[in-house]
């Protein structure tokens, strides 16, 4: 999907990879990135609830809903900091995080967006760069509900909370050491 703005044009991308708390936080802080919304798509249920989503029976996964500016970050970029952010290997987990909320998952805005990240998979997967195999669902954007305003923002909103000082904190460390050149 691609929207005009005042800046020029942007686009959607919108990934699961556990907690949406951790995606959030990584591509908030990525060059190109305007904007990160986190919420709920995948599932069967109208206007999930996040204690809904928690008992794991919407079928909607945790996801992050980036806008950027292609002409800033290129999709391709978006993939490679989403598959070396989280581990796609696991299925419907995400280091103690257990549930069908949590899984890998790409859902595609465009045919072009699907043949990156099919692309992107199967690179990786040549590579050898995981043990395991891949488990990332690749699927069609669905219904995207944004969470409740409490999870938006939340590693920014709450840095000393525990879980993201033990979780976040290290994984941020880790994405900026990586990704050094492409932070806003």
């Amino acid at each position: 999907m691609t929207e005009s703005s005042e800046a020029g044009t942007t686009r959607y991308a919108t990934f699961g990879g556990g907690c949406f708390w951790c995606v959030e936080a990584v591509f908030q802080r990525l060059a190109g990135v305007l904007a990160v919304e986190s919420g709920y798509e995948g599932g069967h249920v109208d206007n999930p609830t996040y204690r809904q989503i928690c008992n794991g029976d919407t079928g909607h996964a945790e996801v992050v809903r980036i806008t950027y500016d292609p002409s800033r970050v290129e999709y391709a970029k978006l993939l490679e900091v989403f598959f070396k952010t989280h581990d796609p290997t696991t299925l419907n987990r995400q280091g103690n995080d257990r549930g069908t909320q949590y899984r890998s998952v790409v859902f595609f805005h465009d045919d072009e967006q699907k043949a990156q990240a099919e692309t992107a998979i199967q690179r990786l997967t040549e590579a050898g760069v995981f043990d395991d195999p891949i488990v990332t669902e690749v699927t069609p954007t669905a219904v995207f509900y944004k969470a409740e305003d409490y999870h938006q923002n939340y590693y920014n909103d709450n840095p000393r909370q525990g879980y993201c000082q033990a979780i976040i904190a290290p994984k941020l460390d880790k994405f900026e050491q990586a990704f050094a050149g492409d932070l806003q």
